[in-house]
């Protein structure tokens, strides 16, 4: 989080959850891994950034779009034979933005270069924490 952003209210996570949320995307894409945000409907807290990055990306901004876009792909395809929405996975000239979340959370993990296997693991990981937390089977 940069100097002016300012966080709605409380962290929406305990040190120890946002450690284990960390804990499980670096375990599922090493590091690969740039950045972890998470974000509910009310607060976000970025739990992880790699040493070697900057900290002035505009954490506001990419939750307002991603819970945004989250909401309104879900709302387009349900029912189609697609299926149920399982991830996101954006495309940079610098990296890679992946989304995965429940309806009242979610997760955004930017990483370098991953296999197609990696952010499936990376996705299904962070969705089953995310259940896990909020006590869904």
């Amino acid at each position: 989080m940069s100097g002016e952003e300012i966080p709605m209210s409380d962290p929406p996570l305990t040190e120890t959850r946002a450690e284990q949320l960390t804990r499980t995307c670096r375990s599922a894409v090493g590091d690969n891994c740039r950045s972890v945000t998470y974000f509910d409907p009310t607060n976000y807290m970025q739990v992880y950034l790699r040493d070697d990055l900057e900290r002035d990306a505009d954490q506001m901004s990419f939750i307002g779009h991603e819970w945004h876009d989250f909401k309104t792909t879900t709302d387009a395809y349900r029912g189609s034979e697609l299926g149920k929405y399982r991830y996101t996975i954006r495309v940079f000239e610098n990296g890679f933005l992946v989304r995965a979340g429940t309806e009242d959370s979610g997760v955004f993990v930017t990483t370098d270069g991953l296999t197609m296997q990696d952010f499936e693991a990376l996705s299904t990981a962070v969705v089953e924490l995310l259940k896990e937390w909020e006590g869904v089977d």
